[in-house]
């Protein structure tokens, strides 16, 4: 166990902020995540947080993944005044990073994520991880699963993965896996991508449209300029942004923003646009 005080950092709203599927409320402050094979609970009091690792494991993996060394409160304080609207979101959502997750696994819960909600998504990953995975133990003596590798999916008929509640997502997830599996697409070369590149290749995919390109270029491969457009953000931007959002003044970290306006318009619903201007004006 290691202890931490972390400004910027909520694992609760990182947990809800449709970013990650393996991770989850345990009891009170206490969250689970599965990360590359990893298991890690996070017990967090305000600033002060506990993680259930050691040092070194902390140092090498879960830094990295929770993207601790960035400080995302120089973002924050980029935001223009005039913008009540962003100002308020960041403020509500200021404990969110973009974590550092692995490709494969950001694909695989992006393809299943297409007209769905976020309980939906986890459960359909959790049956793919029980069914597929590889079976571990935590340092409770607990059971889990790792995220199958995609040779582990690849020659699967292309329904069989409705057995794990995926709908006509299923053949999105066993053809994809099938070209990784047979090196028609090589997730280290995207790894190395800029940006525009990464996303043209992604788009190649079966089920892989702009919004799920975008999502994975955020998530899986951290290109924070991305900046996915769904159904919560596009009703945003209709009604604060109607020239646009403002990218090129947030060049670089358009994404960090995105993951802002995209959490107050999930937990705030229709109360989204006055409430996140009152919180705005009232952090001014």
């Amino acid at each position: 166990m290691i202890k931490r005080t972390l400004e910027n950092f909520d694992i609760s709203q990182i947990c809800e902020s449709g970013q990650c599927f393996r991770m989850m409320q345990r009891n009170g402050n206490v969250y689970s995540v599965i990360a590359a094979g990893r298991y890690l609970e996070v017990e967090q009091k305000g600033s002060e947080c506990v993680f259930s690792c050691g040092e070194e494991e902390f140092e090498n993996f879960w830094r990295g993944y929770f993207d601790l060394e960035k400080d995302y409160s120089s973002y924050i304080s980029q935001i223009d005044p005039r913008d009540s609207y962003l100002k308020g979101a960041a403020q509500f959502g200021g404990g969110i990073r973009i974590l550092r997750q692995e490709l494969w696994e950001v694909i695989a819960s992006f393809l299943i994520s297409q007209q769905n909600n976020i309980v939906r998504i986890r459960r359909c990953i959790n049956n793919i991880c029980e069914r597929y995975g590889e079976p571990k133990v935590n340092f409770r003596g607990e059971e889990y699963f790792s995220f199958p590798e995609p040779e582990a999916l690849a020659h699967l008929p292309e329904d069989e993965l409705k057995e794990c509640n995926l709908g006509y997502r299923s053949k999105y997830v066993v053809r994809t896996a099938a070209s990784i599996a047979k090196g028609e697409t090589n997730l280290e070369n995207i790894c190395q991508m800029p940006y525009g590149q990464a996303k043209e290749e992604l788009l190649k995919l079966f089920g892989v449209g702009e919004k799920v390109a975008d999502c994975i270029c955020l998530m899986g491969l951290h290109h924070t300029q991305a900046f996915p457009v769904d159904t919560h953000i596009r009703q945003a931007l209709d009604k604060h942004y109607k020239r646009g959002f403002p990218k090129r003044r947030y060049k670089g970290y358009e994404g960090i923003m995105q993951q802002y306006i995209f959490y107050w318009e999930l937990k705030n619903g229709g109360r989204a646009a006055d409430a996140a201007k009152q919180a705005g004006k009232k952090g001014a």
